[in-house]
């Protein structure tokens, strides 16, 4: 069956793919684009929604250069926000206004500022970045992150620790971008290959990132005591950060589709100093740009060609009036909120919300379950709770790189999202039972060689189902957007809940925890409980999310769910406006 011959720029496509099987060598540093250029005969290509069964299915090459300074850009900020956390125990015991056994509350303070502004401001970074491009976006990002770190070495009181955070976390939305730019440069047959190793760069700064803050910090310069210990970790990572700036500024390039008609961003620096200028200083180019515009009113259309009044040629106003910023408002004309926030785009953000909540919630309870005193507490050392979290690391980056792609490919994306919700359950509900070292409370068994079995158990569940739901929701998120030119807000909103499970989580769990140690018997079920029945209500939603689009290139919808699952009940429509029954694309291929 043949397509329009004239295919609407402004969808991706969703319910059937058109991504094409490069019968040519494909672009060596981008992934392929949302809407496939036409053949020379001006058909549409033909492609399998389920290519499974197809010899002729390749995989698109990854744009190699491309995920590398994301790769760099992601390792570089990790690195740099994850050296905060060995020394600001240590920063905030030394305010003036901190009191003694008030360390742990201010500290949460101060990181909480950070998830707040976050909140605030990711949804705006992602917006800003479908109208302006991704480049900017994070170069304007990166530029003021590493300032505030600067900033945040010099502070010596509490107030400036926490408006310093506060700016940084305004300022920072840049993993938003970095996974609508992954969704760009890739295609549904690739695409999980390529966000299988974020979560990896993740976890390469977590370890990355306590080594440079717990090394660096000098309490006596020069045999006296340092007014500022804590600046070298934070002037060494704001340098991290302006490489990386660089980096970014030579190599990344603009991924937003709009965009790419437009001068580098040097170019448009440069077109709007000099349209400011000739603006200020000439009213005879204000008269000229006002008749013009007056006259393609009058008449109705808008002036394309030709001379005006002067003589001058179109090119010359055109150079006037440079463009600066991408044209995407047709990409965008023919979409509503329905379709944007449809009920699949909706169960993902709220189940991604319930997911940040629980992961946050659970990395915040954990230490304060183990380190806590018997009955409520397992009573582990600093060193016993490292080494622990250190192999939950190492579990975090084998697993992503040996076992993920394999079982995601074999059970789907929204498969896997349940699975990892699940996975979040389970560890709720069997972390209160691990036994104790040497304390004969309620606990599964007892004794070191059985309390680290049935911890190192629990960790893994953990750290798969954080894995597993982390990569398959960024993946389910980047197909839900019906085009490119919305899918960096759908990233920023994204985003902005995951900060306010992070400003939540830790609150809400040490405050469940605290309470939980004057009940007796079992009283840290109580923390651990009611997050686990947060998790699973996120469990039973993410039953709703059932789009066909969501899934990658190759996938076999019917194998699983059954077609009438994949087009959402109703009869999902595709980038052409045509249903997938009346294109004939369940269940067989299109050639």
């Amino acid at each position: 069956m043949k397509r329009s011959t004239k295919p609407p720029l402004e969808h991706r496509a969703s319910s059937t793919l058109h991504y094409q099987t490069f019968p040519t060598k494909p672009p060596a540093s981008r992934g392929h684009p949302p809407s496939a250029s036409l053949p020379s005969n001006g058909e549409r290509p033909h492609h399998r929604r389920h290519g499974s069964q197809d010899s002729n299915h390749e995989e698109s090459p990854l744009p190699k250069k491309l995920l590398a300074i994301l790769a760099i850009i992601a390792l570089a900020e990790q690195t740099a926000l994850n050296s905060i956390s060995p020394y600001l125990p240590d920063m905030a015991s030394t305010f003036p206004e901190v009191k003694e056994g008030q360390v742990g509350l201010y500290v949460g303070l101060i990181a909480s500022s950070f998830a707040l502004a976050q909140f605030a401001t990711n949804f705006f970074w992602g917006w800003l970045s479908d109208r302006i491009g991704r480049k900017p976006v994070v170069l304007i990002g990166t530029l003021l992150t590493a300032a505030c770190f600067v900033a945040f070495g010099f502070c010596r009181t509490l107030w400036q620790a926490i408006v310093v955070q506060m700016c940084m976390g305004l300022v920072n939305g840049n993993q938003a971008i970095i996974s609508t730019c992954l969704g760009e440069i890739t295609d549904r047959s690739n695409q999980s290959r390529a966000f299988t190793y974020l979560p990896v760069v993740y976890g390469i700064g977590a370890i990355t990132g306590p080594v440079v803050g717990g090394l660096l910090v000098k309490r006596e310069w020069k045999g006296k005591p340092n007014p500022y210990p804590y600046l070298p970790p934070n002037l060494l990572c704001a340098g991290i950060l302006g490489v990386d700036l660089v980096l970014t500024m030579i190599f990344l390039e603009e991924s937003l589709e709009e965009a790419q008609d437009i001068p580098p961003l040097g170019k448009r620096v440069e077109n709007l100093f000099t349209w400011l200028w000739r603006f200020t200083s000439s009213t005879s180019y204000i008269k000229k740009h006002d008749h013009h515009h007056s006259d393609g009113e009058a008449n109705g259309d808008v002036i394309a060609g030709g001379e005006d009044e002067d003589g001058d040629s179109d090119a010359e106003s055109s150079s006037s009036a440079p463009a600066l910023f991408p044209s995407s408002h047709r990409a965008r004309e023919n979409l509503t909120t329905s379709k944007v926030f449809n009920r699949d785009t909706i169960l993902l953000l709220a189940t991604f919300l319930i997911f940040q909540l629980s992961n946050i919630s659970y990395n915040s309870l954990y230490p304060i379950f183990a380190q806590a005193t018997p009955p409520a507490g397992r009573n582990l050392s600093p060193k016993e709770i490292g080494l622990s979290l250190a192999f939950a690391g190492v579990v975090t980056i084998v697993f992503q790189v040996g076992v993920f792609g394999t079982i995601r490919e074999k059970i789907g994306n929204k498969t896997a999202y349940r699975v990892g919700l699940a996975g979040f359950v389970v560890a709720f509900m069997l972390t209160p039972w691990v036994g104790y070292k040497d304390h004969g409370g309620m606990g599964v068994s007892q004794g070191k060689v059985w309390l680290w079995a049935e911890l190192g158990f629990v960790l893994i569940v953990k750290t798969v189902a954080a894995v597993t739901s982390l990569t398959s929701a960024l993946l389910l998120i980047t197909n839900s957007a019906p085009n490119h030119s919305v899918l960096g807000t759908l990233n920023g909103l994204a985003q902005t809940l995951s900060a306010a499970g992070r400003a939540i989580g830790p609150f809400v769990s040490g405050a469940l925890f605290s309470a939980a140690t004057h009940v007796r018997p079992k009283g840290e079920v109580l923390a651990f409980g009611v997050f686990g029945g947060i998790a699973f209500l996120g469990f039973l939603l993410s039953f709703g999310i059932r789009g066909g689009q969501l899934e990658a290139e190759g996938w076999d919808e019917s194998a699983s769910e059954g077609d009438e699952e994949g087009i959402d009940g109703e009869g999902s429509e595709d980038a052409d406006g045509q249903s997938s029954e009346r294109t004939g694309l369940l269940g067989r291929g299109e050639r």
